[in-house]
C-alpha cells in the first residue's frame, strides 16, 4: 500500500509538472505574439513620423532572422502498405512543449517580418524536411505527396519529359546529364552526355535535391523547358529551349558485335528491367550469343528487387548481397538453382556506375563470374527504404548497409574493375554510335576472344 502511494504521489507530481510547464510554455508564446503586435505597431507609427526608426527596426529583424535561418539552417526498397500518421513513438520525445512553443515563436516571426506572405503548407514540409536534413544524409528525404508521384514515376521509367538521365554529386550538388536517349526531346535540342546543369527556368540546379529539380523539368506535353548548362570547351553557358514530349525509356538495349559476343548495355534498375533484360538477353542467344559484354556505364543505379532479379537469372545457386541495419539484423538475396547462365562475361563500370550497379559489378567478381573493364565506380553502399504514408506523402530513409557475397561494404570507396581503362571514343560526336570505335568495349571483346 505505501508503495502504491508512492508511486501515486510521483505519478501527480510528474503530470503537475508537465501542465506546468505547458501553461509555461503558452504564456511565453501568447507574450511573444503580443511583443510583436507592439513592435508591429510602433513600427508603422515610427514610419508615419519619418524618422529612421524604422530602417533601424528592419535591419535588426533581418539580422535576427539571418542567425535563426543559419542555425536552423541509388538501391531503394518500395515497401508495401502505409505508416499510418502519429501512429510511432520517438523514444526521445522529440516534440516536447519547449519545442513546440519555439516552433510558433519562429512561424509568428516568420509571418510577421518575411518579406512575402508565406504558405502554411510549405513551413510544415519545410519543418519534415528539416528533420530529414538534420541527418545529413543526402540519400533520406521527406516527399511531399507531389514529390512522391514524380518519384513513382521515375521508378516506372515512363513518364512526359525530355529523355535525358541526371546525377547529381551528393557533395556538391552539382548536376550532371549522363546519358541522352536516342529521338527523345533532349537529343532533338542539342544537349549531350557531360553537360553541367546550371539552371532549369529560373531555377539554380544545385539549389536542390534531384528528385525535385526534375519536377521542374517535367511538365505538360507540348509545353518546352529552358535549361542552361556549361560544356566543357564552351567558354560561355548554352541555353536550350526543350520541347517535352512522351517518354518511353528503354533501360535495357542489345545487339550482336562480333565472334558471337552479344552486348546488353543496363540503363538503370527499373521496375521492367529484369524482364527486358532477361527477353533481351534469351534474343540474343537465339541469334548465336555465346559470350556477352554487359555495359553499366553511367547506370545510376535503381531498384534493388530489379538488380536481384537479373543477379538471379545470371548466377548459379549461392548468396548475391546482404543488407545489415544497425542492430545488425541481416536480410540476404540468393540465387536459387533453377536458372543461370553459363557465359563468359565482360561487365563495364565507370565512375558514374552507382548503387545496384555496384551490387551487380560486386556479385559478377565475387563470383569470378567474369572480368570488370572501366574505372572505379561511384561507392554507394547503403540502402534506401521508400515508404508512403497516409496523407499520400512519402519517406526515403536510409536503412541499411550492404555488402558483397563475400562481405565487403563498397561506401565511399566504390569497386575497383580487373582493367583499369578512361573511355575514349574515336567516332565522330554528330555520326550514329559505333562499338569498334569505343575502346572500353573493344577491350571487352578482345578480352572475351582471349577465353576461347
Amino acid at each position: 500500500m505505501e508503495q502504491s502511494r508512492d508511486n501515486k504521489d510521483n505519478k501527480d507530481k510528474k503530470e503537475n509538472k508537465d501542465k506546468k510547464d505547458r501553461d509555461d510554455a503558452e504564456i511565453k508564446a501568447r507574450q511573444f505574439l503580443k511583443e510583436l503586435q507592439l513592435e508591429q505597431a510602433e513600427l508603422a507609427e515610427k514610419k508615419k513620423s519619418g524618422n529612421g526608426f524604422a530602417k533601424g527596426m528592419l535591419a535588426g529583424v533581418a539580422a535576427t532572422l539571418a542567425v535563426l535561418l543559419l542555425l536552423g539552417a541509388a538501391g531503394m526498397f518500395w515497401l508495401q502498405g502505409r505508416i499510418s500518421i502519429g501512429g510511432g513513438a520517438f523514444s526521445g520525445n522529440l516534440v516536447t512543449n519547449p519545442v513546440r512553443a519555439k516552433i510558433n515563436e519562429l512561424a509568428a516571426v516568420i509571418e510577421s517580418y518575411y518579406y512575402e506572405d508565406v504558405d502554411t503548407e510549405d513551413l510544415t514540409d519545410g519543418l519534415y524536411k528539416g528533420l530529414f536534413a538534420s541527418l545529413n544524409d543526402p540519400y533520406s528525404a521527406y516527399y511531399t505527396k507531389e514529390e512522391y508521384e514524380e518519384l513513382m514515376i521515375s521508378a516506372g521509367a515512363q513518364y512526359s519529359g525530355i529523355g535525358a538521365v541526371l546525377q547529381q554529386n551528393s557533395e556538391t550538388m552539382e548536376v550532371y546529364i549522363v546519358r541522352i536517349y536516342d529521338g527523345t526531346p533532349a537529343q532533338k535540342a542539342g544537349l549531350k552526355a557531360g553537360d553541367k546543369v546550371l539552371q532549369v527556368e529560373d531555377i539554380d540546379a544545385a539549389s536542390m535535391q534531384l528528385t525535385e529539380l526534375v519536377t521542374h523539368i517535367r511538365g505538360e506535353e507540348n509545353s518546352k523547358v529552358r535549361l542552361v548548362v556549361s560544356r566543357e570547351g564552351e567558354r560561355e553557358p548554352l541555353e536550350f529551349r526543350v520541347r517535352r514530349s512522351k517518354v518511353d525509356v528503354p533501360t535495357v538495349q542489345g545487339m550482336m558485335l562480333e565472334d558471337n559476343i552479344g552486348y546488353i548495355g543496363i540503363a538503370e534498375f527499373g521496375e521492367a528491367t529484369a524482364q527486358a533484360f532477361k527477353q533481351q538477353t534469351e534474343e540474343l542467344i537465339a541469334q548465336g550469343m555465346e559470350k556477352a559484354v554487359i555495359d553499366l556505364r553511367d547506370n545510376p543505379g535503381g531498384m534493388l528487387t530489379s538488380v536481384t532479379e537479373i543477379l538471379d537469372y545470371i548466377l548459379p545457386e549461392g548468396l548475391i548481397v546482404y543488407t545489415e541495419d544497425k542492430y545488425g539484423s541481416r536480410q540476404e538475396e540468393v540465387s536459387d538453382a533453377e536458372h543461370y547462365l553459363d557465359l563468359p562475361m565482360a561487365v563495364l563500370i565507370n565512375g558514374n556506375s552507382a548503387s545496384s550497379s555496384e551490387i551487380f559489378a560486386g556479385a559478377i567478381r565475387d563470383y569470378d563470374y567474369g572480368i570488370l573493364i572501366g574505372t572505379t565506380t561511384y561507392g554507394k553502399g547503403i540502402v534506401q527504404t521508400v515508404r508512403p504514408l497516409t496523407d499520400d506523402s512519402a519517406i526515403k530513409l536510409t536503412t541499411a548497409k550492404y555488402f558483397t557475397p563475400k562481405g565487403e561494404n563498397i561506401h565511399g570507396k566504390g569497386i575497383e574493375p580487373d582493367i583499369e581503362l578512361k573511355y575514349k571514343y574515336t567516332g565522330k560526336e554528330d555520326e550514329d554510335y559505333d562499338y569498334t570505335k569505343d575502346n572500353q568495349v573493344r577491350r571487352a571483346v578482345r578480352e572475351l576472344k582471349a577465353m576461347d
